[in-house]
């Protein structure tokens, strides 16, 4: 594959800022170039131990239930968990900022005066597992493999993205488009680095149990496919004593179980398959730890705060479907979704309803627009929704009993507005066709939440069926957007950019693969997330996303769910942790060390 370059004569002429030991969106950096560790770290927690725990999220291509590859940076094949463990990046982030980075394999960064050219130097330390240098020459080849061929949620915040040019060993530069997304070169250096010299032997865009060869912290020990992963800590790696990584990476061996039901799950953590456990199920928190372990300490519970965006969670909608394409049709879905007897019922009250696909975050919409806000959207006056201009939409709020007669009542009128009645007891479109609607799933922990959904879809005279297929199968018919609607969540940093445009733009429905599951193809959607990229300060892009949350949600794309603003937590009780964990992560397991007083006396309690 041919490398991503720039012509070096270009670089010579664009004057360049100071040399930075950091960057951010906006400059401002909390550490100064001598710090020692990040806050929230203990710099001298012991090395050793294991941790384990139960897969909670995904990455690009991976399944919450299985793995086949240890390719997690392609759409082929159901990458592993942890991978990102096994290489080093550019810079890495502060858990603690907003969006701050700080130098890994780069020692520092030079950015040009006009934000389009980024020296970075690299560290004559940096090395791979096999010994060999890491240089400049990798630095190109990776990000240009990455640009090419890579999953398509990477090369899509990768668009800005022009190429790089190794001028020497240790000195690499990136170029970025005009206009670029103030994130571009942010995502950019916090990007995998990979050995030129092994994918000369092997092609990068393909699946494979062949385990490649990195330059973290950890490298890839033993596993199972499907079952579980381990990661053994490099003892002497290079980059073990920098600020950006002192007291952090201190177990010696990480793990990641695989489950594909998770009762079977929970099970497993009851018998020390497993050693923590983040509970992402509010039944078998309020009911289920009461099992001897628990009882006499061995396991802890914990809530921890998550202070990041907790974005959108619901039944995503695929309006590239005609019978979906009328906003009345899907403001009547939303309509008969009482939330309230869910959560009362099925979720134990443990949740609040989600409105925004911000979230528990600032650049969420609420009441009527400011000032800044209209400035924005009164040009697009007549090309959007009137509502947008008003009260920010919220879901109805229903009366708990699971038939609520008014939210039905909506609902009905809805679909009649659009031509939608009803036929011999059965809801047709207005080109006659029954309305018909498969709710795709990959696991059944969300079966309950569903039943009586579809329940109340089939008063309003919809016949409503639920479909569960093997990950492999989901993860195919996803990615080609083969679904009438699909649960999904999504959340942002509390900066975001271009990553938005995977999520929203016309651009996105269009690409197999990306996040914008819904379909969202409106322009004047694109041009608010071309306002948000431009944005130059912090407050301009908290009113721009505003406007855009109210546009999203005028367009009824989604049926909103739920969220809570905390982590819950369960861990057998061998670890230590910092006092305070950063702001902006859970810092598990990055943060925490294995505490051998309270292994043995787990141990002597049986």
């Amino acid at each position: 594959m041919a490398a991503v370059k720039l012509d070096s004569p270009a670089i010579a002429q664009i004057a360049e800022d100071t040399e930075r030991h950091g960057m951010s969106a906006f400059g401002d950096l909390n550490y100064p170039a001598d710090f020692a560790h990040f806050n929230y770290v203990n710099p001298s927690a012991p090395k050793g131990g294991a941790y384990s725990e139960s897969v909670g999220s995904r990455g690009y291509n991976g399944s919450f239930l299985t793995f086949n590859s240890l390719n997690a940076y392609i759409l082929k094949g159901e990458g592993a968990l942890g991978m990102e463990l096994t290489f080093a990046a550019l810079m890495v982030r502060s858990g603690d900022e907003p969006d701050a980075m700080y130098g890994l394999a780069a020692r520092s960064v030079r950015i040009a005066d006009n934000g389009l050219t980024y020296r970075f130097q690299l560290r004559p330390e940096a090395k791979f597992h096999d010994g060999t240098p890491l240089t400049a020459q990798d630095v190109v080849w990776s990000l240009g493999a990455l640009k090419e061929q890579s999953h398509p949620i990477i090369t899509q915040l990768l668009r800005d993205f022009k190429g790089a040019e190794a001028i020497d060993d240790r000195t690499v530069v990136l170029r970025f488009a005009d206009k670029r997304g103030r994130d571009v070169p942010l995502f950019t250096a916090s990007l995998p680095i990979f050995s030129k010299a092994y994918y000369a032997k092997q092609p990068f865009d393909q699946s494979t149990l062949e385990t490649p060869l990195g330059s973290g912290p950890y490298k890839v020990g033993r596993f199972e496919v499907g079952h579980f992963i381990e990661f053994e800590r490099v003892k002497d790696w290079w980059g073990a004593n920098l600020p950006v990584a002192r007291g952090q990476n201190n177990f010696g061996t990480v793990r990641y179980e695989y489950y594909r039901d998770r009762e079977v799950g929970f099970e497993g953590f009851t018998g020390k398959s497993y050693l923590f456990r983040e509970e992402f199920t509010s039944r078998t928190w309020a009911t289920r730890y009461d099992f001897p372990a628990f009882k006499d300490g061995r396991v802890k519970r914990d809530i921890i705060p998550d202070d990041t965006p907790s974005g959108a969670q619901g039944w995503f909608i695929n309006t590239r479907l005609e019978k979906f394409k009328d906003r009345r049709v899907r403001e009547a879905l939303i309509d008969a979704f009482d939330f309230e007897w869910t959560n009362k019922n099925i979720m134990y009250g443990s949740y609040d309803r989600t409105h925004s696909v911000f979230q528990n975050s600032p650049m969420m919409a609420k009441g009527k627009p400011d000032a800044a806000e209209l400035a924005l959207l009164e040009p697009f006056r007549g090309k959007v929704p009137d509502e947008v201009f008003g009260e920010a939409y919220v879901p109805p709020v229903t009366d708990g009993s699971g038939q609520d007669r008014r939210s039905l009542r909506l609902a009905a009128q809805l679909l009649t507005d659009a031509g939608c009645v009803l036929t011999n007891g059965k809801r047709v479109l207005p080109n006659g066709q029954p309305i018909s609607i498969e709710f795709l799933l990959d696991e059944p922990g969300l079966q309950p939440h569903h039943f009586p959904y579809i329940k109340s879809l089939g008063t309003l005279g919809i016949e409503a069926t639920m479909r569960l297929v093997d990950p492999t199968q989901y993860r195919k018919r996803v990615d080609d957007f083969d679904f009438d609607i699909t649960v999904d969540r999504f959340s942002f940093s509390s900066t975001p950019g271009d990553s938005l445009r995977n999520y929203f733009t016309a651009q996105a429905a269009a690409i197999k693969g990306s996040q914008n599951h819904a379909g969202i193809a409106d322009p004047v959607v694109d041009a608010l997330v071309d306002i948000i990229i431009a944005a130059k300060t912090r407050p301009e892009l908290v009113t721009a996303c505003k406007a855009l949350d109210r546009l999203v949600r005028a367009g009824r794309y989604w049926i909103p769910h739920w969220y809570k603003a905390s982590h819950w937590i369960a861990y057998w009780d061998v670890f230590a942790r910092p006092a305070a964990k950063p702001r902006y992560s859970r810092g598990i397991p990055e943060t925490w060390w294995s505490d051998p007083d309270k292994a043995a006396k787990l141990e002597q309690k049986g």
